[in-house]
């Protein structure tokens, strides 16, 4: 893998806390193989390895362009070994790394519990070192804390020299910060910088997603003030998120007796046989419209029953390709090219793809359009940050970070964006867009069918990846390793990544600390609840959508409602729809509080002392009566 030109020496800040893993990796790059080989850097996630990495191959490079010089993620390097074994060519693999000049292995600490792995690169450490050739590696952690690490690599990782890289301290915070703003020509009133240098942040990402959401903010409201940095930084988490509901409405739609009668009103017996075949493959779900294209002629075809006869031979097919792609994936199984015997071809084509990994996963939801999304202020920096994402994918807040609390419209947003992008790029099939749950549920499939390579080939060949519900990778180790291989891959080839949560990455427990930083290295945005102005945009928006002949003043009224949600307030307007039915004239102010607010007895809670009073073990105090109804009712109840 080639180096990633933008990690340079010159753009990278030092400090105290990693002068000397810079002098070393200065050093290495000036006389590759001559000083401190193997050289072993390590830290925790998001402090610049990576970036250190890809300086030394640069410079490097830069001295000496004859030289060969290969990056690689030792994951990445786990399956080139194993598909050199699959395909006999281990000898060929060899000679590859064996005649690289300087061998910049990033993240090591997969090495644990890979006993082929290690003795492979044990022996190939040993063959570069014993040429003089450079090696240098990251971890986050030192060699002697590997788990299950052979002894002999052990002893090759600590031969070197082994360095690591602490968090920044002010200095080098305020320096970072001073540079980024810089490259991209911003500029900040007096004290901001500082004000937000004396944040300890644990990492770089951290600093960089802070200071992306002080970008954010001053795009909106201009210059900001030292005062208002730390409040900006430090939003506090929202609210725990009440249980999730969601009613899901499958409606089926057929045409099956409105063609049975077409074909009635026709008594040439072609027309009965070509009317038999549209009603029975309708019926099964395919689409028959080369066949309603025969029925409309005037007269029967000479090759008619032939035209039917290859209808059904192509059907055959599709169910054959489809049986063929759905034990790969079964989310592909159901893709509408299936149900069109004229697309057979492209159906071929695209079986052929998906059983050699390339097709990526389903793409956003087309009903969640970036016009329909209402913005407010509580919404506005999302808002925003989503369009930037959408005008520059993969430069502007790469990831973006979504949060907020359920039904505020976050997965509305993330699939707008995965719309926009996929309109733009004239390609819906490149932006993967899926849920954290089936993101896990696929990634158990493949482990269990032995098809992992074919998972992640299937995540890598999307130029852009949306994950809604991220918060549900917490606590799950193995997902979390995959996840965090497909983001490196993502964010060092410059594609977009998209996230959606309703808790913070800081406050996702069991969240491992290497995705936590990635994730605030990006932009972390809120979604809020939805303030007055928002409500009445979508109250409006809602009463039209569901055809509510409403009063004026209606959505301005229901807007002084409190809603705590998108969809408290979708099951407001239905409501109001279904008690619509009953009502002669306009659904009214004084009709809608009748429906939301029904009369009737409100039960009261009987006091504290006679509660207290009730015999706790043989009473439930949810069975007793408390109050009597009025004498009127009593009097009904005896004569009943």
């Amino acid at each position: 893998m080639r180096v990633d030109s933008r990690f340079r020496f010159d753009n990278y800040v030092v400090g105290s806390a990693n002068r000397l893993a810079v002098s070393a990796a200065h050093a290495v790059a000036e006389s590759p193989g001559a000083v401190y080989n193997p050289l072993f850097i390590y830290s925790s996630s998001g402090l610049g390895k990576t970036h250190l990495l890809g300086a030394i191959g640069n410079l490097a490079l830069q001295r000496a362009p004859e030289l060969a010089v290969e990056y690689v993620v030792l994951d990445d390097f786990v399956q080139q070994l194993h598909a050199a074994v699959a395909a006999g060519e281990l000898e060929s693999f060899k000679q590859r790394y064996s005649g690289v000049d300087v061998l910049l292995l990033d993240d090591v600490q997969f090495l644990r519990g890979r006993r082929e792995t290690q003795s492979e690169i044990l022996r190939l450490l040993n063959a570069l070192h014993g040429d003089g050739r450079q090696i240098v590696m990251t971890s986050d952690r030192p060699p002697a804390e590997i788990p299950e690490v052979d002894e002999r690599l052990l002893s090759r990782l600590s031969g070197g020299l082994i360095v690591d890289i602490g968090p920044p301290d002010y200095e080098t915070r305020a320096a970072i910060i001073y540079a980024r703003c810089e490259e991209r020509n911003m500029t900040c009133a007096a004290g901001v910088i500082d004000e937000l240098a004396r944040v300890e942040f644990s990492n770089v990402r951290e600093l960089q997603g802070a200071l992306n959401r002080l970008v954010a903010h001053q795009s909106m409201e201009g210059t900001l003030t030292p005062s208002q940095v730390r409040a900006i930084v430090g939003i506090p988490a929202p609210a725990p998120p009440k249980p999730r509901t969601s009613v899901e409405t499958d409606e089926f739609f057929s045409f099956l007796t409105d063609i049975a009668s077409a074909v009635a009103a026709h008594v040439e017996p072609w027309k009965v046989q070509v009317g038999e075949a549209i009603a029975y493959w309708g019926g099964e779900g395919y689409r028959t419209a080369v066949l309603e294209r025969l029925m409309s002629q005037s007269s029967p075809p000479p090759n008619y029953e032939a035209l039917l006869r290859g209808f059904g031979q192509a059907v055959e097919q599709l169910r054959e390709l489809e049986q063929q792609v759905a034990a790969v994936d079964p989310q592909l199984g159901g893709d509408e090219r299936f149900r069109d015997p004229e697309r057979l071809t492209e159906v071929m084509t695209f079986v052929e793809h998906a059983l050699a990994g390339a097709v990526p996963p389903g793409g956003p939801q087309p009903a969640f359009g970036r016009a329909l999304f209402e913005e407010s202020s509580s919404n506005q920096m999302a808002v925003r940050a989503a369009d930037a994402v959408i005008a520059e994918p993969g430069h502007r807040y790469n990831p973006l970070f979504l949060v907020g609390p359920s039904g505020v419209g976050k997965t509305h947003l993330l699939n707008a964006i995965g719309n926009e992008l996929a309109s733009r790029n004239g390609r819906s099939g490149r932006v993967a867009c899926v849920g954290a749950q089936l993101f896990i549920d696929e990634l158990i499939a493949a482990l269990q069918g032995g098809t992992v390579d074919r998972f992640r080939a299937r995540y890598r060949s999307a130029d852009a990846l949306l994950i809604d519900d991220i918060q549900f990778v917490a606590g799950k180790e193995r997902t979390q390793e995959e996840l965090f291989l497909i983001f490196n891959h993502f964010h060092s080839g410059g594609k977009q990544l998209v996230f959606a949560s309703d808790t913070s990455p800081k406050d996702i427990a069991g969240l491992e600390e290497r995705l936590r930083s990635r994730f605030e290295g990006g932009l972390i945005a809120e979604v809020g609840l939805p303030d007055r102005a928002l409500r009445e945009k979508l109250f409006a928006k809602f009463l039209a959508d569901a055809d509510l002949d409403a009063a004026s003043g209606l959505a301005t009224h229901l807007a002084d409602r409190p809603s705590t949600s998108v969809r408290e307030m979708m099951g407001t307007v239905q409501r109001l729809r279904a008690g619509a039915e009953s009502a002669a004239g306009p659904m009214t102010i004084a009709i809608a509080k009748r429906v939301l607010q029904p009369s009737g007895v409100t039960p009261t809670v009987a006091p504290l002392m006679v509660r207290q009073a009730a015999d706790s073990f043989f009473l439930d105090d949810e069975k007793i009566v408390w109050e009597w109804p009025d004498v009127t009712g009593r009097i009904v109840e005896e004569l009943r």
